[in-house]
């Protein structure tokens, strides 16, 4: 018999569980949209572009995706806007000592 409401009591819990982890965003939270912005630094070589790609998450949180073009001198960088700003980001290229602005639309 005890093995019985412990086999019963173990499939209630897993079931709860099971539906307690499933894919529902938590309470309260908010889903940002991702946006790309394009930002012209004051990068000269590879050195500071990997000085860059390896302090992704000094720069900011949210960061999915970066990519540096050393001579253009630019950095694209596609992030979760509910996680993190342009203004947010040009902080965080200035804890590494990269000098950065949101590039001027043509």
């Amino acid at each position: 018999m005890k093995k019985l409401v412990f086999c019963c009591l173990m499939a209630v819990l897993a079931c709860g569980t099971a539906v307690a982890a499933g894919d529902q965003p938590a309470k309260g939270a908010k889903k940002g949209t991702i946006v790309t912005t394009v930002f012209t630094t004051d990068i000269d070589c590879d050195h500071c572009a990997k000085r860059i790609e390896n302090n992704v998450p000094t720069i900011g949180k949210g960061i999915k995706d970066l990519q540096v073009d050393v001579p253009a001198k630019e950095v694209t960088v596609t992030y979760d806007s509910s996680k993190t700003s342009p203004e947010e980001l040009i902080k965080g290229f200035g804890k590494i000592r990269v000098k950065a602005e949101v590039k001027a639309e043509k």
